[in-house]
Parts: C-alpha cells; sequence; structure tokens
C-alpha cells in the first residue's frame, strides 16, 4: 500500500486557465499532467511551454518571479501556479496536487524530452503498455556547449513518470520523491542544460551549498577541518578518476574542479554555522 499523500502547507494562487485545453487537438494530447517549477525563467519558459504542445495540462509553479514568468508560460498555454517562499519540492507538490491527470510528468525549465521518451510515455499514459508505479529515464547532461558522457553527469537516472498520489520529500537540495518499490525504466532520455556558463554554475553552487548547509544543519550534522578537507578531495577524485570524467576532456576537468569546491563550500558553511551558532 502506498503511503498518503504529503500535504504541503502553502499558499496557493492559481490563474483563470482551463483545466483541459479545448479544440478537436486536444483529443490527441496525453493524458498527461506536466509539473514545472520556476523562478525567474523568462528566457526559456515560452519554449519549455510549447514543446510540450503533446501533453494535456502542462502546469507551471512559479516561486515568485520578477521577470514576467507566469505570463509568458500562461501566453504559452500553461497553468500558472503561485507559490512563493517554498522549496522546490513543495512547488512541485503543488502542481502534482493540481493536476488533472493521473500520469504526472515532472520536468524543469532547462529540461527538454526527446522524441523517443514521448513515445514511450504515450505508451505507458495511454496504452498502459506498462505496468510499473514509476518509471526512471536518463538524462543526457550538456555543460558549455558538449554532452558530458562521463563522471557522474554521465551516470544520471532520475525517477520523473509518476502516479499522482506519489509527493516530493521536502529538502532545500536534491528533492526526491518519497520511495517507490514498482520503479520501471524508458529508453528516451532529458536533455538537461543547467548552466548557461560557468558563472551561472558557480552562483548556483553557492546558493546550492548554502542550501545543502541548511539540510545538514537541521539533521544535527556538524562539520570540522577534516570534512573541509577531505571530502572535496574525494569528490574530485571519485567524479574525475573513479567516473572516468576525465574522458570529456578539459570540460571533465571543469566539472569535477567544480564539484569539489562545491562539496568545500557546502562542508565550510556547515562547520562556520557550527562553530558559531545559527547566524
Amino acid at each position: 500500500m502506498s503511503a498518503p499523500p504529503l500535504r504541503v502547507p502553502v499558499n496557493i494562487r492559481i490563474g483563470d486557465w482551463p483545466a483541459h485545453r479545448a479544440g478537436p487537438a486536444a483529443r490527441a494530447r496525453a493524458p498527461l499532467s506536466v509539473v514545472i517549477p520556476t523562478l525567474n525563467e523568462a528566457e526559456r519558459i515560452e519554449r519549455v511551454v510549447s514543446e510540450l504542445d503533446w501533453a494535456d495540462e502542462v502546469i507551471v509553479v512559479d516561486g515568485g518571479s520578477s521577470d514576467g514568468t507566469p505570463t509568458l508560460a500562461a501566453a504559452a498555454g500553461a497553468r500558472v501556479i503561485t507559490v512563493e517562499g517554498q522549496t522546490i519540492a513543495a512547488q512541485r507538490n503543488a502542481g502534482i496536487e493540481a493536476a488533472a491527470n493521473h500520469w504526472i510528468l515532472a520536468l524543469d525549465a532547462d529540461e527538454q524530452v526527446s522524441a523517443q521518451l514521448r513515445a514511450e510515455i504515450g505508451q505507458v499514459v495511454v496504452a498502459g503498455a506498462r505496468a510499473h508505479a514509476a518509471y526512471r529515464m536518463k538524462f543526457r547532461n550538456r555543460y558549455l556547449g558538449r554532452e558530458l558522457r562521463y563522471g557522474p553527469w554521465g551516470r544520471d537516472w532520475h525517477v520523473r513518470l509518476f502516479t499522482r498520489e506519489r509527493r516530493y520529500r521536502c529538502c532545500r537540495v536534491h528533492e526526491h520523491l518519497e520511495p517507490i518499490n514498482d520503479v520501471g525504466t524508458l529508453t528516451g532520455t532529458i536533455v538537461h542544460e543547467p548552466y548557461r556558463d560557468i558563472a551561472h554554475h558557480v552562483a548556483k553552487i553557492v546558493k546550492y551549498a548554502r542550501w545543502g548547509a541548511d539540510d545538514l544543519h537541521a539533521r544535527g550534522r556538524r562539520a570540522g577541518y577534516a570534512a573541509i578537507a577531505l571530502r572535496p578531495a574525494w569528490r574530485f577524485v571519485r567524479d574525475y578518476v573513479v567516473f572516468s570524467g576525465w574522458r570529456d576532456g578539459l570540460v571533465g576537468l571543469v566539472v569535477a574542479a567544480l564539484g569539489a569546491f562545491a562539496a568545500f563550500l557546502k562542508y565550510a558553511f556547515l562547520a562556520t554555522r557550527s562553530e558559531c551558532g545559527d547566524g
């Protein structure tokens, strides 16, 4: 028996938007709700929503954008929900709660569904071709203009297709679904391009390292000299040597070095919180 849905106490504002798209073309769309959390994604949200016209419903859950993302998303055909001041997991959960369809595809604004994956999802949600509670899929991660085939990003799989009774666990970083025992595998991929350039990558590292330290601190974790010195070193060795990141050339070296920096920063934030209190 699956766990009961996790209810997240958030204030939700839903714009005036029909639950389903009207017109003859709507009959050809897959009975699927795509849920996309956003924050200041004006540069790409219109394209993302437009490329999902094969799905019956696209729900954009905005975290309080200041660049017009909600307006652009609605104009492109999405149903827009505003959930401010919450985690990405809480945004996803609010979208799942509001979804009209039985099947959910969790997507981000920097991700694209390949044609093969689209066809496979259609088989699952329309014909019931497979009988699993959820499905994992491989991510093809692009960085600085090339696909990363090795390192941790070359072995990147996530469960993103599931039924609407499922919920995400609300941590600040690396949110994930509640445990699901019956998970199938789809062969199609999601193309993921999370960073515009190195500066954008570093800015995200700082934000997520602070959030990661907050998550660890909330669970009672502490960090000292050993964690600050050894964890980044191991992260680099793991990503660059053990996971063969070196095979991605110079870009693989950059990614491994920034991964080590991210580990250093997270445990540095945690260590200073441990030493100085919660300030």
